[in-house]
Parts: structure tokens; sequence; C-alpha cells
């Protein structure tokens, strides 16, 4: 068996349904970032332990849990609220975890927008690390999110975790990707500092989605007219058409979250501006 950690800041649409669909564990722990709304009363209903930690970023969130926190497994599950788990998947990581070979498995996202799979536009199979052994892998910060370090051989499950994206409405959608534009500004100004060479040969070579991916990614963040390349890039490259309308909005919303990113930037130059005597 394996544990589960969920994350959670004001989940209460989706925190009920996130919790049941791994109630087959027996260990499941809910880090919350001291929410204001109902998500612990909700959360409380059920077998879970739940730990309060204020959130400075995604990567010290999770290497904090992994540190402090003990669990019942050295295998853990790494959860989001809008995220669910399948029992297909469940299976899956019971096999994976007997193979001694490997510390940690990723697993590929499915990503749920409008009642609708987004398979083209979101990359499928988009894969992030989630099955691991707790004292072999931690992770960085990048960008708004987090890059995982791991201390040992790696591996892909095949079956996805759903996850609903905007199910608490575009308002929130909107909070959530402001506050995320503002990380990723700042993570296009290190990397323009630091003047890191683009891996052109992962660009285009890289033996997995993964690599491949994240090379796309340090690219993006230094191309000129950014915002539009996102779009042209995901609706006809990916075939974000197939996706049908869902498909169409969720393009023009990541293109829109570029140009917030680019509009951050620009603030964050004028503000340090002002700053220096």
């Amino acid at each position: 068996m394996f544990s589960i950690f969920i994350l959670t800041y004001n989940e209460e649409i989706d925190i009920a349904n996130c919790i049941e669909s791994v109630l087959e564990c027996d260990d499941i722990i809910l880090v919350d970032s001291y929410s204001t709304d109902k998500t612990l009363d909700i959360a409380s209903k059920y077998p879970v332990q739940i730990v309060k930690h204020p959130f400075e970023s995604h990567g010290k969130q999770r290497t904090w849990m992994l540190q402090n926190i003990t669990t019942k497994y050295d295998w853990v599950y790494l959860l989001e609220a809008d995220e669910r788990f399948t029992p297909e998947l469940f299976n899956e990581c019971l096999e994976a975890i007997k193979n001694d070979q490997y510390v940690g498995y990723y697993v590929p996202e499915k990503m749920m927008f409008l009642g609708k799979w987004i398979r083209y536009s979101s990359q499928y199979p988009r894969h992030q690390m989630r099955l691991f052994r707790k004292n072999k892998v931690y992770f960085t910060d990048f960008g708004h999110a987090e890059r995982e370090v791991c201390l040992g051989e790696t591996n892909y499950l095949k079956n996805p975790y759903p996850h609903f994206t905007c199910s608490k409405g575009l308002s929130r959608w909107l909070e959530k990707h402001n506050r995320y534009s503002t990380d990723e500004a700042l993570e296009t100004i290190r990397q323009k500092e630091a003047r890191k060479e683009i891996n052109w040969y992962d660009l285009f070579f890289g033996k997995t989605e993964l690599i491949r991916r994240r090379a796309l990614k340090d690219l993006s963040l230094r191309i000129p007219l950014r915002p539009f390349f996102r779009w042209l890039y995901m609706y006809f490259i990916l075939r974000g058409f197939l996706d049908g309308k869902a498909g169409f909005a969720w393009c023009t919303l990541q293109a829109f979250y570029e140009y917030f990113i680019l509009l951050k930037v620009e603030e964050l130059k004028t503000l340090s501006s002002k700053e220096t005597p």
C-alpha cells in the first residue's frame, strides 16, 4: 500500500469527490494552507489526517510535507484537490511499488475542461511525478509550479488521473492564474538574466514527452509574441481544434495567461527601476 497526500487551499467544491476517490487507501493526509472556506469542515467527515502549514510555494510545500509529516508507508502519491484517483490507476500503483528498481513514477494527466477531455491541446499524455518513495524525491520551484529531483531511476505509468481544471468556475481560474503569472514572470526574468542555452536536442529528440516538454518550456520563456505562438501551437500544431468548442476556449485561456505573464514582467521591471536609486 502507499500513503496519499492531498494539497488544499479553499477547495470546498472539489475536496469531497477527491477524498472519496482515494478511500481505498488507509493513510490519507490532507495538507492545508489555512483555508477560509468549508474545506476542512468537509474533509473532517472522512478518515483523513489534517495538517496545516502556511503556503510559500509549490515546491517548498511539497518538500516540507515530505520531510516533516510521518506517513504509514514508504511510498506516497501526491494528489491535488481538483484531481481524482481511478480504480485502474490504484491497481497499477499497487503493482508499481513492488518494483525496487524505480524510486518514482510519472503519471499521465487527463485534463478535463467544460465537461470534456482536452486530449489534444493539453499535450496528452502530459506526465507528472506523482508516485514515489518519500526519501528519494524532493521538489524545487520553477515558475508557479515545481520540478522534481529524483535520487534514482524513474518510470512511467499508463493509467491517467483526471484533472478537473476550472471546476470552481472561470473567476477562480482567473484569480489563481493572476497569482501564478507573477511567479512565471519572475521565472521569465531569471531565465533571461541567466542566459541559459536552449537544449535543442532535447526539444526535438528528447527521449520522453517530459524532456521535450520542459525544453519547449525553456524556449517559450525567451521567444517574442509568446501569447500568439502559444495559441498557434496549441490550436493547430497540437490539433486543439479537434477538442471542439472546449478546445478553442482552452487554447484561448492559455494564450491569455501568457499575455498576463508578459504584462507582469513589464510591471516588475517598472517597479524595479523605480526602486533603483
